[in-house]
């Protein structure tokens, strides 16, 4: 397998800016803010009308963690079903219980109607809030899982690397391992060659103005400071740089 640049998204709009700068696949998302959420299924559907990219779906209700309520994990469900019945190439989704251990009965619902359709399993970050990489890389496996999005229980990737590296010794032969979080085209292949991965996920982000998020005294700033006009979305260009990179 090549090297893959994988692109975080927030919109359609930030789905072209990747295929711009010649990403193959992408991490569709809503609401990146929070960390990432179930798209719209219009949203997928229009890019995959539209752009030749392979697309992953996250399945996630709220933000913060990934212990979800019976009433949020029904939703999940369908919004499963939804995303891949307009065209997603997979899913991305995680589910743990109040003491970090592997939810199991959950995960095996949604990879039962993911692997159902014949679409890819990715298991997102909630790995990094998992009680052991080890034990947890096992039960993935097990299950059936395509692949694995981690930072090495780091808040950045290339501070997780010695994990990342470990993770892929051991366990790279039977799960793809793609290292997300503050890759960009200055580490992403350093981290690569440390790491013997061939995976990697990043943003490539930039902030766009909207000079009606603060009006009248009324906030809708998703940002502080200078950036409090703003919002993030894709940049074709770092994608492109990143990609020359990775593939170098």
């Amino acid at each position: 397998m090549g090297s893959i640049v994988e692109i975080c998204c927030g919109s359609y709009y930030d789905a072209r800016q990747a295929a711009l700068g010649g990403a193959k696949r992408i991490e569709l998302n809503g609401a990146l803010m929070l960390g990432g959420l179930t798209p719209t299924a219009a949203t997928v559907a229009m890019v995959k009308e539209n752009l030749d990219l392979k697309v992953i779906s996250m399945v996630r209700p709220r933000g913060a963690g990934f212990c979800y309520l019976d009433e949020e994990f029904a939703v999940m469900e369908r919004e499963c079903r939804e995303v891949l019945e307009a065209g997603a190439d997979g899913a991305a989704f995680g589910c743990l219980k109040e003491d970090g251990s592997m939810d199991e009965e959950k995960n095996k619902r949604l990879l039962d109607i993911i692997k159902g359709k014949g679409k890819e399993a990715v298991f997102h970050r909630a790995f990094d809030c998992a009680n052991d990489p080890f034990e947890t890389m096992e039960l993935l496996i097990a299950m059936g899982v395509d692949r694995v999005l981690t930072s090495g229980l780091k808040p950045k990737a290339f501070e997780g690397r010695d994990m990342i590296r470990s993770l892929q010794e051991r366990f790279g032969g039977r799960i793809q391992i793609l290292a997300g979080s503050g890759v960009n085209a200055g580490n992403a292949r350093d981290l690569m060659e440390y790491t013997g991965i061939s995976q990697v996920h990043s943003s490539c982000k930039v902030w766009r103005n909207d000079p009606t998020t603060i009006k009248n005294g009324v906030s809708y700033s998703i940002a502080d400071g200078s950036l409090a006009m703003c919002y993030d979305a894709v940049s074709a260009q770092l994608v492109r740089e990143l990609v020359e990179k990775a593939e170098g």
